[in-house]
């Protein structure tokens, strides 16, 4: 597929294409509600966004990019990552105002945001980042609050035609702060003043009085959605697929922004859930998640933008941290790669990124057997035909595999070359050490990775003593001190075969 070919079929070219249309200024928009572990299902919408923001820009056309941190969200519940004995007692009150679960931090809201945000620097996504507390607190939501709040009746009979639902006679947009219990939940609005800009409110822990509208509370979601397009002016947006669904927070907030907020809905990305292996679709408050941070430390940044890149956003991502993590990267790094989308990697090469130039899973054994010595790991790379690898390039790879194989390597993969003979390996059957013996004085330098592993499978074969399984076994027990190892003949070739030679022999000896 030629560039021009690539770059219409991607899916954030078309949408660029598309957004390129509407007459005014191109704003996107993200936000998340830093109520948990802000994880990698929550980074596809703003990766999301990232990429039409980068196809935009490959097409001359400027726009903004704003990622809004909803911390003015109260906390809802004790959730399973939470002491209830100092939580309980704060539910309902904003994440801002929450203190920081390690106290290391400004709030509950700065504790979740703080690593997020240090992910989206890793992750070379330069959004503008705006904090809803303090978009209140500056006044600059005050107008559209106000305005919500006079067209109050109009705001309910939408959301009553859109969801179904009746809206109660003492329902309001304006969620106020109790300045005396400090919770939004089970406070009611009683008035407003729209030339002070400040509500009544009736508190259910017995507090009642005036609040400024600045600082004062916010507007519940379904009204402060579509209020921040109107602030932010925002003209794209991607969002869960939970809100584009008929009768969904995007429909009822598309009529609001057009019959109260006399404006225009963004033009919407809706995006399916990134899954789990075996633990279904993330989610914080279940504590069902994967933190960007913990991935960003076994692959390239780069990976984890390609594995929302190249699936368009209605597709679901089947999000797998074992050795399918290990292909995505040798997708990435290698232009032959089956499947690759060309687009998708450009749009995810951010700058900065080196090519190895050896496949990740490749390099994943190669580490365990140098030892993670990047000196022993070249050389034995160099011996493997890969004398075009790029050391530097080599030494942050193996930083990633190091901590992959921590974390994430099921434990077939896993192994250490033993500094002496094993004890596994000591007291071997006769015939096997034998055999093992005779196996040493055939390895020789010239051999290579198939003649090696034809050699251990004849010896065991011609012998008729000890069957090829069991001779590949003592040959793994005498290496590794278990019974199962990479692919032996390779295995050998990539050790070297005169320090396989020798241990060999040891083990032989050892009846």
């Amino acid at each position: 597929m030629s560039q021009t070919d690539a770059i219409r079929a991607h899916w954030a070219d078309q949408i660029a294409e598309q957004v390129s249309r509407q007459d005014r200024a191109i704003v996107l928009s993200t936000g998340i509600s830093p109520s948990g572990e802000i994880h990698i299902g929550n980074m596809r919408e703003v990766l999301t966004a990232d990429a039409v923001y980068r196809a935009l820009a490959d097409r001359g056309l400027p726009a903004r990019f704003h990622f809004v941190a909803d911390s003015l969200d109260p906390l809802r519940r004790v959730y399973p990552f939470l002491d209830p004995a100092t939580y309980a007692p704060l539910v309902g009150q904003p994440l801002s105002s929450i203190p920081c679960p390690c106290r290391a931090h400004g709030s509950y809201a700065e504790h979740f945001l703080a690593p997020f945000l240090a992910a989206l620097s890793q992750l070379r996504i330069a959004a503008e980042i705006e904090h809803a507390d303090r978009m209140y607190a500056s006044g600059r939501m005050t107008a559209w609050v106000v305005r919500a709040l006079e067209e109050r009746d109009r705001i309910a009979r939408i959301l009553n035609e859109v969801t179904g639902k009746e809206v109660g006679p003492e329902w309001s947009p304006f969620q106020p702060t109790c300045p005396t219990c400090g919770r939004m939940t089970g406070v009611r609005v009683t008035g407003f003043d729209a030339r002070e800009a400040s509500v009544s409110y009736a508190c259910a822990c017995g507090s009642n009085g005036t609040v400024p509208i600045a600082g004062g509370g916010k507007l519940t979601w379904r009204v402060d959605w579509p209020a921040r397009w109107c602030a932010l002016g925002v003209t794209v947006e991607p969002f869960g697929k939970d809100h584009a669904t008929r009768g969904g927070s995007y429909d009822s907030g598309a009529r609001i922004v057009r019959e109260a907020f006399g404006g225009e809905p963004p033009f919407p990305i809706p995006y399916e859930w990134i899954r789990l292996k075996g633990q279904g679709d993330m989610s914080s408050s279940r504590g069902n998640v994967l933190s960007i941070g913990r991935v960003l430390e076994v692959v390239p940044p780069e990976a984890l933008r390609y594995l929302v890149l190249r699936e368009r956003p209605s597709r679901t991502i089947a999000f797998d941290p074992g050795p399918p993590l290990l292909h995505l990267v040798d997708e990435l790094d290698d232009a032959t790669a089956r499947g690759r989308d060309e687009r998708a990697v450009e749009l995810s090469r951010t700058g900065g990124f080196r090519p190895v130039g050896v496949p990740f899973q490749h390099l994943v054994v190669v580490a365990q057997a140098a030892r993670f010595d990047v000196g022993r790991a070249l050389d034995v790379l160099r011996r493997g035909g890969y004398s075009t690898a790029d050391p530097e390039a080599v030494a942050g790879r193996m930083v990633y595999a190091r901590r992959w194989l921590e974390d994430f390597a099921p434990e077939d993969v896993r192994f250490e070359v033993q500094d002496r003979l094993p004890e596994a390996a000591r007291g071997l059957p006769e015939a096997t050490r034998q055999l093992l013996a005779r196996l040493a004085d055939q390895l020789d330098e010239t051999l290579d990775a198939e003649a090696i592993h034809r050699t251990i499978h004849d010896l065991a074969t011609s012998s008729n003593a000890v069957p090829p399984a069991e001779l590949f076994r003592a040959v793994y027990l005498a290496l590794l001190g278990k019974p199962r190892g990479p692919r032996a003949g390779w295995f050998v070739q990539l050790l070297g075969p005169s320090f396989c030679a020798q241990r060999l022999r040891e083990a032989a000896a050892a009846g």
